[in-house]
């Protein structure tokens, strides 16, 4: 065995900055670390970073998945998907469905917390109108789908209170709105939470403050609520944008995409390339499309994230 003499530990240790006994044991908990994770990185590897892969390698190809051989085409997918009718009518119900909702999730949330986080309503209430109001968060899509599918049939609670016979989810004009509205029941919760949360967080002394320099009610909201909420708010809107951006299970088990594409989106849209057409690569390349745009939500969402860090 070679001893080092205590020059060459110190010439290490000098221009390494650790001392080689350190230096293992930092290299040796990084390899635990590793060890740990090493099962959900594969996992993640396998499950998502694989399908994606082979998605966007469908999209450049004709008759994929359907024959052995498939041939590269390059662009010709994203050419015939841009230039598709169905796609931009599916693009633009998924903008407003998408607006739409977020921008009512907001404001119910938050007119909501406000409410709840109000001096004015006692304890007892309060707690009655949280479960209440925390109630639709709790039904699963399914559940939800059917629920207000049974609620607005021509012959549902619905029509019956409004002495009508509407066809709420069958109606070209109103389907759409009948399914944002349903959306818009599903998803205020988490805002409320949320929001909630935020409110009991700010300190009271800011409102004190403010009080002592005049402010009224309506200027503390805009001058230390909004301000304080700023944070939360930004993160809310831009992980809901994602969410409802690819929401697909409550509009199919409603009104399917339809009538007649009237709340077609992009999620069903893909669906219905791929398991109605059967034309994988055209559903590939609208997935990849799909993808493109959540990345850029997603972007701006952890640039968001690290400047709160």
């Amino acid at each position: 065995m070679t001893l080092k003499s205590p020059v060459t530990l110190d010439t290490e240790v000098l221009v390494t900055g650790v001392a080689p006994s350190k230096r293992r044991r930092q290299l040796r908990r990084t390899a635990e670390s590793y060890a740990f994770l090493s099962p959900t990185l594969i996992l993640l590897f396998v499950l998502m970073i694989v399908p994606i892969v082979m998605v966007i390698g469908y999209s450049f190809q004709d008759n994929a998945i359907l024959k052995k051989s498939s041939t590269f085409v390059g662009v010709d997918n994203y050419i015939a998907i841009l230039t598709n009718p169905g796609f931009w009518n599916a693009t633009s119900n998924t903008v407003v469905f998408t607006v739409v909702s977020v921008v009512a999730h907001l404001i119910l949330g938050l007119g909501f917390a406000l409410m709840l986080n109000s001096p004015l309503i006692g304890a007892v209430p309060r707690a009655i109108f949280r479960g209440l109001y925390v109630l639709p968060w709790l039904f699963t899509v399914a559940v939800i789908a059917v629920l207000w599918r049974m609620l607005l049939a021509p012959n549902g609670v619905i029509n019956f209170l409004l002495n009508s016979n509407i066809e709420w989810l069958a109606s070209p004009q109103l389907a759409l709105g009948t399914v944002t509205f349903i959306n818009i029941w599903a998803g205020y919760p988490f805002f409320m939470v949320s929001l909630l949360a935020g409110l009991q967080g700010i300190p009271s002394d800011l409102y004190e403050a403010a009080t002592v320099d005049g402010a009224g009610s309506v200027q503390r909201f805009w001058n230390v609520t909004v301000p304080q909420l700023r944070p939360i708010i930004v993160s809310l809107v831009l992980l809901d944008l994602i969410w409802t951006s690819q929401q697909f299970a409550l509009i199919w088990m409603t009104t399917g995409g339809g009538p007649i594409n009237v709340t077609e989106v992009l999620s069903t849209f893909t669906y219905k390339l791929a398991f109605a057409k059967y034309d994988f690569s055209l559903a590939a390349t609208s997935a990849v499309l799909v993808l493109l745009m959540s990345m850029v939500l997603a972007v701006f969402y952890v640039r968001h994230q690290k400047a709160r860090d």
